[in-house]
């Protein structure tokens, strides 16, 4: 796997919006309007800055796959960290949605351990390359990456067909939070 650049952005946005498109807890947080795709691609952005200030983004060797690892307990609040949050919420969530996206993000807060911890915000393989094993590859670059980081990983799913691929690198389910859609917890101790 390769650390991605910031000119790695605009492939990184590209990759995720794609495959996230019909994602469930996406769609959950973006405005449904006309501007959908280009609200999702707006969340794309403010993950892809947020994980790169805050954590990393990884890119499969063929630039076909990516991860957006956070470190939680590094994330602080700047001046840049507010003004993504009001473009997040310009370009993305909407205004009226903002409540909603803070309950949301209140009640995975609420469950989510307060340890030191290898977060994967997003990992998303381009659709034209799905079922190829890039996205397998990739997965077991960034467990080896916690590995050595000694952290253990966290994520949460809302795709029900993901949870046997997880399952499968070890990944437990720890929790669920009904929404008007399930979301799974998911975590894997470091070796």
């Amino acid at each position: 796997m390769i650390k991605a650049s910031s000119h790695d952005k605009g492939l990184v946005i590209d990759i995720l919006t794609k495959s996230f498109d019909t994602n469930q807890s996406v769609n959950y947080i973006v405005k449904q309007d006309k501007h959908r795709e280009k609200r999702v691609e707006a969340l794309m952005d403010y993950s892809f800055e947020v994980c790169y200030s805050f954590g990393e983004v990884f890119l499969s060797e063929n630039k076909k796959a990516c991860a957006l690892i956070l470190y939680p307990d590094k994330k602080k609040t700047n001046l840049k960290s507010i003004l993504l949050d009001i473009k997040l919420i310009l370009h993305s969530v909407g205004i009226s949605n903002v409540q909603k996206a803070l309950s949301r993000e209140s009640k995975i807060k609420k469950l989510q351990p307060k340890e030191p911890m290898y977060y994967i915000w997003f990992i998303g393989v381009d659709p034209e390359y799905q079922n190829s094993g890039i996205g397998s590859s990739l997965l077991q670059e960034v467990i080896a990456d916690s590995s050595q980081k000694k952290r253990p990983l966290y994520l949460e799913t809302s795709t029900l067909k993901n949870i046997p691929w997880y399952k499968k690198f070890g990944f437990d389910i720890y929790n669920e939070l009904d929404l008007s859609y399930k979301l799974f917890f998911l975590k894997k101790d470091v070796a």
